[in-house]
């Protein structure tokens, strides 16, 4: 009999692609009550539904998602136990990745766990440093921020293996290695890390660290000038010089929400044919916050200012990935083209039955290539899209004031009202609130 190469896979994972497929899970339960801002809610209505917005390789998307509602909510202690469940799951995918990489040639990356994205595993630690302080513990908080510096530090380094792997299985197959059609990220620091880092250090009384993190702030928009097109909040000039007897009130507030995915198809030519290739493209989700104002009751009135935006950290820190994806994408889809290209060559020097089954089975894998060449567009939903900032010296005492955020038309999206806020001395004054709208 002639011997066939490269199908011996085609009848299992024919079937197993056909149990990958994913279509875009009914969030709109949770979607509904979150745009009203009823957060504790909307995080009920997830774990109600949690059988059908998730499925088995997706733990990691239920953490971070029910972590950030949760955080929302107020409920600082489940947010944190499970962005902390989040964050230990992102590292034990790491290694389950490499024993599952061979589904991911075989039919597509759906057949990998979820392993979290850069960007998801980064902020994971800037919320879970808030929900420490709401807890009254400054000291993990800190603990969170080193760990968030420490990740970002080593991004550079993070996808350096994984090309060199992708370079290797190519050449295995007698492949050309496909180009790499982005450059690497720019993201080297956070603004919002260094914030954070800098008001706890502040109320620790470790001046010289506070300091530090405040020079690594200013260091972070003029190294990234893409990620930080606007201008330094100009409140950052009074934050580590408060004069004695007066006391600082800040202002974190959080605006829209992150990217999600859609599938972006590519057909790239391999001999005489065309091979179909399907890749996440990430997409903002358009917000209609427009700015933030602090207003005082006695009439003084302040806007807040963008510290970082988050939706485009995403996208930038999603380029490093996205080039791995690409790769092993052009990889799996020419394995699937040589194998129907061998079977169309079959066929062509065959005769009768022998033909017309080298021919079928061509077909076949052909239409297997096409349904199975799916994007995995699978990624957490609430993370906030944008971070403003604001801060001013007062004198200690209690105040109340309205954090309003409006849109571009000038009408009130949201009104948050601060009624009776002890505001004192020598100690950290952060309040924080949230339209994700």
């Amino acid at each position: 009999m002639v011997p066939l190469p490269r199908i011996g896979f085609l009848a299992p994972v024919l079937a197993a692609a056909l149990l990958v497929s994913c279509a875009t899970a009914p969030f709109h339960r949770v979607d509904g009550v979150l745009e009203q801002g009823r957060y504790e809610e909307s995080a009920a209505a997830l774990e109600k539904n949690r059988s059908s917005l998730y499925r088995a390789g997706d733990t990691i998307l239920y953490y971070l998602d029910k972590g950030m509602l949760t955080h929302y909510a107020g409920l600082y202690p489940d947010s944190s136990r499970l962005l902390e469940a989040g964050e230990r799951a992102i590292e034990a995918a790491y290694t389950r990745s490499i024993l599952q990489e061979a589904g991911a040639y075989l039919i597509n990356d759906l057949t990998r766990d979820y392993a979290g994205e850069d960007y998801e595993d980064i902020y994971t630690n800037s919320f879970n440093a808030l929900n420490y302080y709401h807890r009254g513990d400054l000291d993990e908080a800190l603990v969170e921020i080193r760990r968030m510096n420490n990740k970002i530090r080593n991004l550079a380094d993070k996808y350096g293996a994984a090309v060199s792997s992708l370079q290797r299985k190519a050449l295995e197959e007698s492949l050309p290695i496909p180009a790499n059609p982005q450059a690497p990220s720019s993201f080297n620091d956070s603004a919002l890390a260094r914030y954070l880092g800098m008001l706890f250090y502040r109320a620790r009384g470790r001046d010289d660290d506070a300091r530090i993190d405040g020079d690594y702030l200013r260091l972070a928009f003029a190294n990234s000038p893409a990620l930080y097109p606007h201008p330094l909040p100009a409140s950052l000039d009074g934050e580590l010089e408060i004069p004695q007897g007066m006391a600082r009130l800040n202002i974190l507030a959080f605006a829209g929400l992150s990217p999600v995915k859609k599938e972006q198809n590519l057909r790239l030519p391999i001999g005489n044919r065309y091979i179909k290739i399907a890749l996440p493209e990430l997409v903002y989700r358009p917000s209609a916050v427009s700015r933030v104002e602090l207003v005082f009751d006695d009439g003084r009135r302040f806007d807040l200012e963008l510290l970082e935006n988050i939706e485009a950290v995403a996208a930038e820190t999603f380029k490093a990935r996205k080039n791995i994806i690409y790769l092993r994408s052009v990889i799996r889809a020419s394995l699937k083209g040589v194998s129907s290209a061998a079977l169309d060559s079959m066929a062509g020097e065959s005769e009768g039955e022998a033909s017309l089954v080298f021919g079928l089975l061509s077909l076949g894998a052909q239409i297997f290539a096409e349904a199975s060449e799916q994007a995995d567009l699978r990624i957490s939903r609430y993370f906030p899209a944008r971070a403003y900032v604001g801060g001013l010296t007062l004198s200690p005492g209690r105040y109340s004031f309205d954090l309003i955020y409006y849109n571009r038309q000038g009408g009130t999206l949201a009104s948050f009202r601060c009624q009776d806020v002890p505001v004192l001395e020598n100690t950290l004054n952060l309040t924080e609130v949230i339209c994700l709208k």
